[in-house]
């Protein structure tokens, strides 16, 4: 059996909480100037990591494998991706983010300012310690 949180837990879980509505809340906004639905937003973002075939795509949205074909659909269409043969396995399509989508995937980050200055105020040595703290909580 667990023990219950710590009083600090509880207080850090609500600050990361308030951290991703507002990034959230951002995210739509830039996605929606952009012309973008937030999920198509996220394809365009993920998919500037490297290619990845429509079905490991549905596993990183968390969404039906059907539901990824009708994205990509509308993104090609504008530009954004593109279905290519999957070298190792020419049955397998994977989608590719295109220069345009990519420059789309940096208009929508640089867009996310609920952070940028109170991260500027903090010495680097803060920033970095922070950095660690939260890759060694979502490892």
């Amino acid at each position: 059996m667990s023990l219950p949180p710590s009083p600090l837990s509880l207080e850090v879980i609500d600050l990361i909480c308030t951290m991703v509505v507002r990034y959230n809340e951002e995210y739509e906004a830039a996605a929606a100037g952009n012309r973008l639905t937030g999920v198509q937003a996220r394809l365009v973002a993920l998919l500037t990591h490297g290619p990845l075939p429509m079905r490991r795509i549905a596993e990183q949205l968390k969404c039906e494998p059907s539901n990824v074909t009708g994205l990509v659909d509308r993104l090609e269409a504008r530009g954004l991706v593109q279905r290519r043969p999957d070298p190792a396995d020419r049955r397998v399509k994977l989608v590719v983010v295109t220069d345009a989508g990519r420059t789309t995937a940096g208009l929508l980050r640089g867009a996310l300012d609920f952070a940028r200055e109170p991260l500027a105020a903090l010495p680097a040595k803060d920033r970095e310690t922070l950095r660690d703290l939260l890759r060694t909580i979502l490892t």
